[in-house]
Parts: C-alpha cells; structure tokens; sequence
C-alpha cells in the first residue's frame, strides 16, 4: 500500500484555484464526534495555503488564528490568502476560510529568512519514558475493552474511538483512568507523530502536519481537574503556534500539554512539542467554550 502519510497525501492537499485562493482537494479524513470540522484539519490547510504565498527559503515562525464559526464537514472549504506584508526578514500572511460564503476561520501566519543569533536559551524536556515502552492509544482501549464488567454505554464509546480513523499515532504517556472521575492535575503527556512517511522535505510541510497534531485533545487537558462533570459543548475560540527548530512531524515527538487556568465557560491549554533529542521544537496554546453539566454519581464498571 500507499506508505506515505495520509496527511500529505489527501487531507492537507490544497487544489489552486487562483493565485491566493485554494480549495481543500482531498477528503475531510477523521469527522469528530460532534459532527465539526476538526480545528487542527483547518489550522493545518490554512498554514499550506500561506506557505504557497511565499518563497521556499521563508519558514513559518508563527501563526494566530481564530474560529469564528462552525466548520460543515459536508462541503469543501475555500482558503483566500492575503499577502499583508512581503519584507527582507519577515513576511506576514493572512488567511480567511469561507464555507457557504461566510469565514469560519481567519489566520495570520509570519515567515522569516533563516538568521542565525547568539541569543538562544529552552526549557529542559520532562523526563518520561520513551515510546517504544508504551502502549499505542489503540492498545489501551482494547485493553479496556477485554474487560468483561465494562458497562455497555462506556463499551460503545471506547469503541466508537477505537474505530476512528485518525491519521496520528498517539502514546499517552500517564493515560487517565477512563473508570474514575478524581480530579487529576491539568497535564498530560504524548508522544506524538504523523502516521506514514512524509521524509526530508520543505520545513513548512512539518510544520502544516504539526499544526494538525496539536489541536488533538489539546483543549482536553483543561477537563483534568474537573472529570465529575460531563461535557456538554468544547469547542476552540482561537489557536496559537511559534515554531523555534527544525522537526520531522513522521518521527516520534513528545507533546506536553497544560492548562493553567479556567473559568468563565473557557479553559487555556498551552503546549511544547518536543523533538527525542530534547531540543523545543514548537510552543502551542489555546483557548475553547467548555460547558459541562453535573453527572449523577454511577459506576463504569
């Protein structure tokens, strides 16, 4: 079969229409649950259709975007690209998504001409196991599943997930227990990658993947501390990406995820991906809509 990644191939395949306006050419791969586009498939098309508006020595340093209405995953979105600003070391471009002839997601992304500095300083890396020691998410839930107390409705969910077709391969690192509703600090930890091969190529490529990668069960992190409730609506407001080295989004990346604050029906979630060798490859955050609703006391098992 076809080993590259399906991320390349089909779901961030954008089809020039006009200079600076693009059309998703491949299919709306995985659908959430809720039936939305899913934010990081918009981030992910939008950073490509940027990238093709500027010259192959700029790369992406950054991007701000904004959701502003509910994607259709039943008709095609439109990338219209502004070129807001060519200059000698840094060049901004907009990007507006249009469904039904209405945004549904605007974008700034900023490219830079490589320069060197000795100005340079990182975080350190958590320390975690790697993950060739650790379970895939798919191997998890079949874990659970092989448990024969395991309530019908919680069996039905976990196999719902386990059918989805998501194009990442995912390692929790400390998985929650799916059977218990303590609160947990907002935390977790991921190793991430893009399934399939996507190889040595334009640093933008990696880029456009990784935007995808991060907005997968990012905002959930900010649930952690409050599992007694059940969600009603979660849905992101606006999402933000700096991009300091060079990463493969195909290689396994460690994604540290944590919310520092919540209320007002909104969670922050901020996020680091992390390249094997310890070297802090992008710094993510986000803020979504949480609404919950008291669950009544009742056991999983």
């Amino acid at each position: 079969g076809d080993l590259r990644s399906v991320l390349i191939t089909s779901v961030l395949n954008l089809e020039r229409l006009e200079a600076d306006l693009f059309r998703c050419a491949g299919r709306h791969h995985w659908v959430p649950a809720t039936q939305r586009l899913f934010g990081g498939q918009i981030v992910g098309q939008a950073l490509v259709a940027a990238a093709r508006a500027v010259s192959r020595d700029e790369q992406v340093h950054s991007l701000h975007c904004y959701f502003v209405r509910t994607g259709d995953p039943k008709v095609p979105v439109l990338y219209e690209v502004e070129r807001t600003r060519t200059g000698k070391s840094f060049s901004v471009r907009s990007v507006k998504a249009i469904q039904h002839g209405k945004p549904i997601f605007i974008c700034q992304a900023s490219f830079q001409l490589s320069q060197a500095s000795p100005v340079q300083h990182q975080f350190t890396m958590p320390a975690v196991p790697p993950p060739e020691e650790l379970l895939t998410q798919e191997e998890l839930i079949q874990k659970f599943l092989q448990n024969p107390n395991l309530a019908e409705r919680y069996r039905k969910h976990l196999t719902k997930i386990q059918a989805e077709d998501v194009p990442i391969d995912i390692k929790p690192v400390n998985p929650p227990d799916i059977f218990s509703s303590e609160p947990q600090e907002p935390k977790q930890l991921f190793w991430v990658r893009a399934r399939g091969y996507i190889g040595e190529t334009d640093m933008k490529v990696h880029c456009c993947v990784a935007a995808y990668i991060s907005d997968y069960a990012f905002l959930g992190t900010a649930l952690l501390p409050h599992r007694q409730y059940r969600i009603k609506f979660m849905v992101s407001l606006d999402h933000s990406m700096w991009f300091h080295a060079p990463f493969r989004a195909d290689h396994w990346m460690l994604y540290e995820c944590e919310s520092p604050w919540a209320g007002g029906c909104r969670g922050l979630v901020q996020g680091r991906l992390w390249r094997r060798d310890g070297v802090l490859a992008v710094t993510c955050a986000q803020e979504g809509v949480i609404r919950v609703e008291q669950t009544p006391n009742q056991s999983k098992l």
